[in-house]
């Protein structure tokens, strides 16, 4: 009967490992006509571990309850088809009913909430395990290893390392993978290093974990030496390892990355399409997971052309495989390529999922058309915060501040908790409208969700605030954060700067450097826009020997904040000075130096310079043209202007605007050349703009021409019927020239149209800074 009983187990363990249900029936059946074997435990637990394994849990059931005499291995069993195919709160009840538990019984029920998701809650089911006197396996530190890097959390993961130790289990090919993937995914890539260092034997998931730490803490040259060592060392290369190389060179840019120069056959550069020619010699092409990483590597390097080409010889695609085409199209602001994607996919008869509408509608949102994007958004059933979060997006870069607020309250009323980044969004369109009620609608919101103190959203609300005029409570905000990052400091300097309360911004400066935190390009911008709009070269040289020591003085964009300080200060020389020494300039370099030159009445250095910037085939943008075209007009060099002015469509390709109209009608003006000033305005398209109108009525005061101040006059009194300053201009002309009748006419029109003139004011400063105004 023994004999009998072995070979039958033999056979059954057969079925299990091929999970073949029907044959593992047949022994069944045979165990019921059998006088005496059926009652054999160990044969009843192989057949509820078949059942079990096969997903047939009500025959396992079946089994198991007609087993006389279930040990453990019999429960493990019936527990392990319950995690696996059944009601996870049932498999939990059955752990509790176990009579006696071992090892394995505490492994199944760790593995499988770690497999559903409730990391926590392994973790505490492993703590009960240790008080209880067990001892972890390479299985139990495994799973555990798994639930810590889920949940970030590194003590825990640090003290199960201890044990590791001590048990004498750091050598375990799985554990150390399951301990290094822990710290990677924690972002602790020196100690997953060190890990990877005292492992004798790394397999392919070694260096795959590593690769992804790697590329997932920015060290992208890293991660490719990490793939090239893998295939030095002649590890196997597997599906899983060519799609985390093909997502590193992803996140590179898919370029190529220099590694050293070792003749080992693998090129000394690693590019994208290198990895793409392996995967076809290794026999890779066919397999669905790196066909869709090679997907992604050419759309996040809008290699569209690539992609689609993959994607049209793919042998199957799965919803991921149409979702990166979706993701990529939309990169690349098509939102119309990326909905005919959505329009194949269900002609194919895919279903389209949470992340389809999600890419759709940031292909849609980047497109600006934020109309397909709300009806994308509309389309999906239980919108989570990221879907949120994109359409809140879509509106704000739109400038529709007012429906980002709207749907930030409908957001809240459907229940859906916000992120930081929902918070974030629904602040900056606060500020951009300058709402304050609705921003302390955002700000109680925060609280409630323990948000206000992230310290994103605490930047949030300083910008917030400061926009509203409400420094106070910026500052309230800011000196109740316990961390403070430098983009705090910068919403709060960049606060103080809008309210012009600049002293004390420079004082917030001083503060920051004292805490010795490092300043950005924005920093130092706004602390250099502070100094001129103080005029104090004095503290805006400090800032600049500031800058030296912090080593930013090759940096284009602090550059120019610099030469826009000194020249808004009077120091132009001193502007010119460093302008000549920066390694690397750009059009908004060029343009504050001519700016600058023109701003001081030194027009003809601001024309040179505007011409060594063509000569040096810099390309010149609107504002390079207002900053020479003001020059020219001041300057008095009016044909000089009429040159330049009329070069920019001709050979600059850049469109005049009202700016330039407004530059050379000034210049015309101001040289009493008022014929080709008027026929300029006929010609212009923005004649019915009272900017121009106003510059044409100044210059006629100054030459006294009557007839074309008449009709800017009137101009004005027809665009601007409650703007004072015409009526004021023309009376004042016609004073000048004795024409008191008509004087006394416009002033009678004035008062008709009950325009009111503005009071003018004046301020005189004594005893170090207290200020008296004047009206008049």
């Amino acid at each position: 009967m023994e004999g009998r009983a072995t070979y039958l187990s033999n056979l059954l363990q057969n079925c299990i490992d091929k999970k073949s249900l029907l044959s593992g029936k047949l022994i069944h059946a045979f165990l019921l006509r059998s006088n005496g074997l059926f009652s054999n435990t160990f044969l009843s637990n192989r057949l509820v571990e078949l059942y079990s394994k096969c997903g047939n849990i009500e025959y396992a059931h079946r089994v198991f309850d007609k087993m006389p005499h279930p040990d453990v291995y019999s429960w493990n069993a019936i527990l392990a088809g319950y995690f696996k195919f059944g009601s996870l709160g049932d498999a939990q009840e059955l752990f509790l009913r176990m009579p006696e538990r071992n090892t394995v019984s505490w492994n199944t029920l760790i593995s499988a909430l770690v497999r559903h998701g409730q990391e926590e809650t392994a973790l505490g089911v492993y703590d009960t395990m240790i008080l209880e006197g067990f001892m972890p396996t390479r299985f139990t530190l495994a799973s555990v290893f798994s639930a810590c890097g889920a949940l970030l959390d590194v003590e825990h993961g640090r003290r199960c390392h201890g044990l590791v130790v001590k048990i004498g289990l750091e050598e375990n090919i799985y554990v150390a993978n399951a301990l290094l993937s822990m710290y990677a995914k924690c972002g602790l890539i020196r100690d997953a290093v060190q890990v990877f260092s005292d492992m004798d034997e790394p397999n392919e998931v070694t260096f795959t974990a590593m690769m992804g730490g790697l590329a997932q803490t920015d060290r992208v040259m890293e991660a490719v030496e990490m793939f090239r060592m893998m295939c030095r060392k002649g590890v196997r290369i597997d599906s899983i390892s060519l799609s985390s190389i093909l997502g590193v060179c992803a996140k590179g840019g898919g370029g190529e990355f220099g590694v050293g120069d070792q003749n080992d056959g693998i090129p000394c550069n690693v590019s994208g399409q290198q990895i793409h020619g392996l995967t076809i010699k290794l026999g890779f092409e066919g397999d669905l997971h790196v066909n869709n990483s090679l997907l992604d590597l050419y759309a996040k390097n809008v290699d569209m052309n690539s992609a689609e080409k993959i994607f049209a010889s793919l042998p199957e695609v799965s919803n991921v495989s149409w979702n990166v085409m979706i993701a990529g199209y939309g990169q690349i602001h098509q939102s119309q390529k990326a909905i005919e994607y959505l329009q194949r996919m269900r002609s194919c008869c895919f279903e389209p999922d949470e992340v389809t509408y999600i890419h759709l509608l940031a292909a849609c949102v980047k497109s600006g058309d934020i109309k397909s994007g709300r009806k994308m958004f509309d389309n999906i059933s239980c919108p989570n915060v990221s879907s949120w979060n994109a359409i809140l997006s879509g509106y704000f870069q739109t400038g529709d501040h007012e429906e980002a607020i709207k749907l930030f309250r409908e957001m809240q009323f459907q229940n859906v908790q916000p992120d930081r980044t929902t918070f974030a969004i629904a602040l900056s369109s606060c500020a951009a409208m300058g709402l304050l009620e609705a921003g302390k609608e955002v700000h109680a919101a925060s609280q409630k969700a323990a948000f206000h103190t992230d310290i994103y959203v605490a930047s949030g609300l300083i910008g917030m605030y400061s926009k509203c005029g409400k420094t106070e409570m910026a500052k309230h905000i800011f000196h109740s954060m316990l961390e403070l990052d430098i983009v705090c400091w910068n919403s709060m300097l960049a606060g103080l700067s809008l309210n012009s309360q600049d002293k004390e911004a420079f004082t917030f400066f001083k503060h920051m450097r004292e805490d010795e935190i490092l300043p950005t390009q924005f920093t130092y911008a706004t602390v250099l826009s502070c100094c001129a709009k103080l005029s104090s070269s004095f503290q805006g040289k400090q800032v600049h020997a500031q800058m030296t020591k912090d080593g930013y003085m090759n940096d284009v964009f602090v550059g120019s904040a610099l030469i826009d300080m000194y020249c808004k200060c009077g120091d132009v020389d001193e502007a010119r000075n460093f302008f000549d020494t920066m390694p690397s300039k750009n059009t908004v370099t060029w343009n504050e130096m001519i700016h600058g030159y023109a701003q001081n009445g030194r027009g003809d250095e601001a024309v040179l310079l505007y011409r060594d910037m063509i000569e040096l085939g810099e390309k010149p943008d609107g504002i390079t043209f207002v900053a020479v075209l003001t020059a020219c007009s001041h300057a008095g060099l009016v044909d000089e202007g009429i040159d330049i002015f009329n070069s920019m469509e001709q050979e600059h390709r850049v469109v005049p605007v009202l700016d330039h109209y407004t530059c050379i009608i000034d210049a015309l003006g101001r040289a009493g050349r008022f014929h080709e000033a008027e026929v300029l305005i006929d010609e212009m398209p923005y004649k019915d703009d009272p900017v121009i109108w106003e510059v044409l009525l100044s210059s006629c005061r100054v030459y006294a021409n009557v007839r074309l101040a008449k009709r800017a006059a009137d101009e004005l009194f027809r665009l601007t019927p409650h703007n004072s300053a015409p009526y004021v201009l023309l009376g004042n002309i016609y004073s000048s020239l004795g024409r008191w009748d008509e004087a006394r006419e416009v002033r009678d029109k004035m008062s008709d149209t009950q325009v009111v003139k503005d009071p003018g004011y004046s301020w005189i400063e004594y005893n170090k800074g207290d200020r008296t105004g004047y009206g008049g």
